[in-house]
């Protein structure tokens, strides 16, 4: 345990583990990873011998294929990870604008800004609820709003939350009207996903144009040159 706090990996793979939400520490983690590399060990070992038992490959190719099959166990649960990180901002990113127009009609109903993150965490489901509720939780033990909501930026590392973080908190601590910085922020965020839409649509526009240039296209001018090239012969 002393070594996974004095590692920089071990600080950095904590963080990734927050941001997918697990409650995993990391040394279960780096346990998962070694049960990953022993099963690509022992799966990479068994058709090693499976080769070598035809004859495609010599004995000594055993030990490298296996350790070939635990090193891609090993980074397979790393990649698996990374995954559940992706995945999980996508929803909360998705979630984001509906919980913030919700909040702001909670606060414009005369709520306070804590109300209103309980007042969601009752109501709603989803990754970002999640997160709201552990934001009420910690209020309730004690933590000071300001204070749980500034873990929530750290956690989640995302970049639309930590504007609505920093909206919310100086609103809170200026005294300014909060629903109207939350529909901002959900505003936003809904222009963030446009934005973001358009530039997918611009990429595949592109993929979609290179069998039309590369295929299609060819194949058009030589229909085209064919049939002239042809009568060229024959009046030859």
């Amino acid at each position: 345990m002393k070594l996974n706090r004095i590692s920089p990996a071990a600080s950095a793979l904590y963080k990734r583990l927050e941001r997918a939400g697990r409650r995993t520490t990391v040394l279960e983690f780096r346990s998962e990873q070694l049960l990953y590399a022993g099963g690509g060990l022992l799966a990479g070992g068994t058709f090693a011998v499976w080769l070598s038992v035809r004859g495609s490959i010599p004995v000594p190719a055993i030990a490298v294929l296996s350790l070939a099959g635990g090193l891609l166990g090993y980074l397979l649960r790393d990649y698996l990870l990374t995954r559940e990180v992706s995945r999980r901002e996508a929803l909360m990113l998705a979630e984001f604008p509906s919980l913030a127009e919700m909040m702001a009609l909670a606060v414009g109903a005369g709520e306070s800004a804590g109300g209103a993150f309980e007042r969601i965490s009752r109501t709603a489901r989803g990754e970002l609820a999640g997160e709201f509720e552990r934001v009420v939780a910690e209020t309730r033990s004690g933590i000071p709003l300001l204070t749980a909501l500034a873990d929530l930026s750290r956690r989640t590392q995302l970049a639309p939350l930590s504007r609505f973080v920093d909206g919310v908190s100086v609103a809170i601590e200026r005294g300014t009207p909060l629903a109207d910085v939350m529909r901002a922020q959900a505003q936003d965020v809904r222009d963030l996903a446009k934005r973001e839409l358009m530039e997918q649509a611009g990429k595949k526009e592109i993929a979609m144009m290179m069998p039309l240039v590369f295929g299609v296209l060819p194949l058009t001018v030589l229909f085209a040159v064919f049939p002239g090239l042809s009568l060229l012969r024959i009046g030859l």
